[in-house]
């Protein structure tokens, strides 16, 4: 179990638009990663040090991004202007969490530009949309050289996460304490009785650290 990645749904001004934002306060550039078809979404991600990145994504004008809990939640978050979504965990195998909380994974794929196209499962999205602390799970079946953290050039890293709520709760959710899939990034626990989820993410890059 360890930290795959974190999503930023986009704000009113586009995909591009905020990807470009962001990209710019970091001193990078995003990349367009394509579009998932199953879920009525498509992201731009910034690969990072350690197997991770950051995706910003958002809902497109599609049926699939009404049925999908990821497309509800993708569209639920840019309705209220954007930001921080959730963090995803990534895990070998994802039938231990698919017992664990008594349901199944659903196939998820991502055609890139180029047509590539990335395969994996997901759970745990509509735990996020109830409890925004939540991680949701992944595992990837795509091979690692294909993973969206490839190509990073190691000046940019995730140094921390700031999530409101209560690590005991994410904890009981994850079925190990909250640290192991966190090992390597540092975790504020802030605003225990604000409205929970990330409140900010910590990049570090070649200029410094920069808080989005």
């Amino acid at each position: 179990m360890r930290l795959d990645h974190v999503s930023f749904a986009a704000g009113p001004d586009g995909l591009a638009s905020t990807a470009q934002r962001i990209g710019g306060l970091l001193g990078t550039e995003f990349v367009d990663g394509g579009v998932h078809p199953r879920f009525g979404t498509r992201n731009m991600i910034l690969p990072l040090a350690g197997g991770t990145y950051v995706e910003v994504v958002e809902v497109l004008d599609h049926p699939a991004s009404d049925k999908a809990p990821f497309g509800q939640a993708v569209r639920a978050r840019s309705a209220l202007g954007g930001g921080w979504m959730g963090w995803v965990v990534a895990v070998d195998d994802i039938a231990l969490i698919e017992s664990r909380l008594g349901r199944e994974a659903v196939k998820g794929n991502r055609h890139r530009p180029d047509g590539t196209e990335l395969l994996w499962r997901q759970i745990g999205v509509n735990g996020l949309i109830s409890d925004p602390q939540l991680p949701f799970f992944i595992e990837w079946h795509s091979p690692a050289d294909l993973h969206p953290s490839s190509g990073a050039t190691g000046e940019f890293s995730l140094a921390c996460l700031e999530i409101a709520g209560d690590p005991q709760r994410v904890s009981e959710w994850l079925g190990e304490t909250v640290e192991a899939p966190l090992e390597d990034v540092k975790v504020e626990w802030v605003a225990p009785n604000g409205t929970p989820g990330i409140v900010a993410v910590q990049i570090q890059t070649p200029q410094g650290l920069v808080r989005i």
